[in-house]
């Protein structure tokens, strides 16, 4: 399931969003509390979408969990697309905006990514909501800004920067889908994995007793691989054997996507033109 940001009133919209300088909503203003407010909707929307995901979310659930009506809320949020846009946005404020750079970029935006990531283990919903068009809220632009810092002094042209950047978002968010699914996967079809897998690889024993002969690298590698894996999801206490996986894919993707950052910095530094500095 997909969810595009920015579907509703584009005005309505980014005036929700930024309708304060304070990251975490309105501005209090005196007076009495009203019994039911924007920051009140969207922290119900983020329950809702936390504990049951996005496709239970909709007013109604979250009026309900509110004790009020769906049409209750629309005087404060016009529509659930609005909502999806509050919820994006007001999550992105857990995630720290100030890193250590003292011992250079690297530690520092390793850091970054691994509380990203645990980010989005927390709030998987979020995996959903498509980047294809941003909330643009300010959040939102606060994590982005977070990043640049610690990147945009490295070395680099800042296209390329921006590009590295790209990567980095893209990365994160990818493996930490692979992550989720990992954990949905048991609960949502009712198979836990070590069975799901037991039988298939019996059945693909049996459809393709030439597996080895067909596939002889793919073999070579998962007879030592695989005995590795297995060690290091024991060591490491994940929910499952594929979820580790997909921790030790992250770990060791990032630190490749950093070691070619590291390298164009050094090329950079030596004076070395790119034949595509400034491309993709």
């Amino acid at each position: 399931m997909v969810v595009f940001a920015g579907q509703g009133d584009a005005r309505r919209s980014m005036s929700l969003l930024w309708r304060s300088a304070e990251p975490g909503g309105p501005a209090l203003k005196p007076g009495p509390k009203p019994g039911l407010d924007v920051d009140t909707i969207v922290a119900a929307g983020i329950a809702v979408a936390d504990e049951e995901g996005m496709a239970a979310l909709s007013m109604r659930a979250v009026g309900t969990r509110l004790g009020r009506t769906a049409m209750a809320l629309y005087t404060y949020v016009p529509s659930k697309s609005e909502l999806v846009d509050l919820m994006h946005d007001r999550v992105l404020a857990e995630l720290p905006t100030e890193y250590d750079t003292s011992a250079g970029w690297r530690p520092a935006i390793t850091e970054w990514a691994g509380d990203a990531w645990a980010f989005y283990l927390r709030h998987p919903w979020v995996l959903q909501v498509s980047q294809a068009r941003p909330v643009l809220g300010p959040n939102e632009y606060a994590r982005l800004e977070t990043v640049v810092r610690i990147l945009g002094g490295i070395g680099l042209e800042p296209l390329r920067v921006r590009r590295v950047i790209a990567v980095l978002f893209q990365f994160v968010r990818g493996m930490a889908l692979v992550a989720t699914e990992h954990r949905q996967a048991a609960p949502e079809t009712g198979v836990p994995d070590e069975e799901w897998w037991a039988q298939r690889s019996a059945l693909l024993s049996e459809f393709a007793p030439d597996f080895t002969e067909r596939f002889p690298a793919l073999a070579a590698l998962e007879s030592t691989a695989s005995l590795a894996a297995m060690t290091e999801a024991e060591a490491g206490g994940a929910a499952s054997h594929m979820e580790q996986e997909a921790r030790e894919a992250f770990r060791v993707g990032l630190g490749l996507i950093l070691d070619g950052a590291e390298a164009a910095v050094r090329t950079d530094s030596d004076g070395t033109l790119h034949a595509s500095a400034g491309t993709p």
